[in-house]
């Protein structure tokens, strides 16, 4: 699903070059779900940039469900983000001035599909999420634990092959990051590819597989 080899990343900042990635190689099979730990700044959230093709990398190669990314324009590379890629974040990114259903529904905007049938799909997914009565719902009137939900609907309603997720448990308590996590076992289970990035040891444990990263290297991958 995800092969990428010898990749590296540099960021220019005033007259100095910061070399954050040094050479990262990582498959990323169909179904799997894996977790990439390490310290701030090794490098873990440059890499999912680059994997949700966010950010562009200097040198390497980078295979996504068998397509070469390589400096695509903005364009191709939103349609690919959205097509194949499904994301969540820590900070749930929500429109504050749309309701949960239209949130969840924005993706598919951007896809020519009206109105009436997206509001539909989105409530779908509401639903699943175990959410649906909160649909006409603002953000600001939503726990943290539901706006994740409406995230993770929202990552869903467009079927991608791979779901990103940064930190998505790090602004909840730990009896919600648990319910969360419950719910992307089950997203996975339907065998859409999960990569999370995370500092919760508790959480890394629940996926398959460990990657951690230190001052970008990967330097051990462990099998949970």
């Amino acid at each position: 699903m995800i092969k990428i080899r010898n990749i590296h990343k540099s960021y220019i900042t005033g007259q100095n070059s910061l070399h954050v990635l040094k050479g990262i190689d990582l498959d990323v099979h169909p179904g799997e779900m894996i977790s990439v730990m390490g310290a701030s700044g090794s490098g873990k959230s440059t890499l999912l940039n680059i994997l949700g093709i966010l950010d562009n990398y200097d040198q390497g190669e980078y295979l996504l469900d068998g397509l070469k990314i390589s400096k695509l324009s903005e364009r191709k590379a939103a349609q690919l983000r959205n097509k194949k890629l499904g994301f969540v974040f820590q900070s749930f990114n929500l429109i504050s001035f749309k309701n949960a259903m239209e949130n969840v529904a924005m993706p598919l905007y951007y896809q020519n599909i009206k109105r009436k049938k997206r509001n539909l799909m989105a409530l779908d997914y509401l639903d699943r999420m175990g959410i649906k009565e909160w649909a006409h719902h603002l953000p600001n009137e939503l726990s943290g634990g539901q706006k994740q939900r409406v995230a993770i609907a929202r990552a869903l309603i467009t079927n991608p092959k791979v779901i990103l997720a940064d930190e998505p448990t790090g602004a909840l308590d730990s009896v919600t990051s648990l319910e969360v996590m419950d719910h992307l076992h089950e997203i996975n289970k339907s065998g859409i590819t999960m990569i999370i990035v995370t500092h919760e040891h508790d959480i890394a444990a629940r996926t398959r597989k460990t990657i951690r990263i230190t001052d970008g290297l990967i330097t051990d991958i462990v099998n949970n």
